[in-house]
């Protein structure tokens, strides 16, 4: 029986890696879609490509999408990164770091391709425990996306075949998803999660990515590979 495929979020992040290894691991020829969408710093798109040749993707494709041009977001727009930020305030309300409709859009793009390739699972690092108060990132959002995945295409629709969204990480904690990140084998040090780095695309260490991700760290009884000098 030929492998099945599967199409993969990659954004260079840790998540978004360790949802990668997991779909390598459950035996799916991976196919990883980046976005360059006018997000702050292109780091994390080169992190994203470290990624995909380490785990050995058989394709990925960065796509150009510039949601600089509607704005409304730290990420996106010029509006100051929030940093030293305490857990409850992070977790009170939407932060600025939300980019509109961004998991929405992502998601659908790579349903798109998804369809052309002749694959029914899509992978997304999106995570409701560790998280900074996004609404693309709950298990109802998912849900609803996976409903709209199979009424809105032709394989859907033709019953040829049923998409599911796998959200592998979406119950783990940071420390939980680094540790399994570990154990299937992904080298944390090529990834990048900063929201805000520097000219020389240093990790900042006070946004809310940086604080979540040094706490994962620290939970899971680990260094950072990715803050060696």
């Amino acid at each position: 029986m030929a492998t099945k495929r599967a199409v993969i979020l990659v954004s260079g992040g840790l998540d978004s890696a360790t949802a990668l290894a997991e779909a390598r691991a459950a035996g799916f020829e991976c196919y990883a879609m980046s976005f360059h969408y006018g997000q702050r710093h292109d780091e994390e798109l080169a992190a994203a490509g470290r990624v995909c040749d380490a785990l050995r993707v058989a394709k990925h494709v960065v796509i150009d999408l510039n949601l600089r041009s509607i704005g409304g977001s730290a990420l996106t727009a010029d509006i100051e990164v929030p940093k030293h930020r305490d857990e409850g305030t992070m977790s009170a309300g939407i932060p600025v770091t939300y980019v509109p409709a961004r998991n929405t859009v992502f998601l659908s793009i790579a349903l798109g391709w998804a369809e052309t390739l002749g694959a029914f699972d899509l992978f997304i690092g999106v995570n409701a425990v560790d998280y900074s108060g996004y609404p693309d990132c709950r298990p109802e959002f998912i849900a609803a996306f996976e409903t709209l995945a199979n009424l809105a295409t032709q394989v859907g629709v033709e019953g040829k075949g049923r998409f599911q969204i796998h959200t592998p990480l979406i119950r783990l904690t940071k420390a939980e998803i680094i540790r399994r990140g570990v154990e299937l084998g992904v080298d944390f040090g090529l990834t990048h999660s900063c929201y805000d780095p520097t000219p020389e695309g240093r990790p900042c260490g006070a946004c809310d990515s940086c604080i979540l991700r040094a706490k994962g760290f620290a939970e899971a009884g680990l260094s950072d590979p990715a803050l060696k000098p």
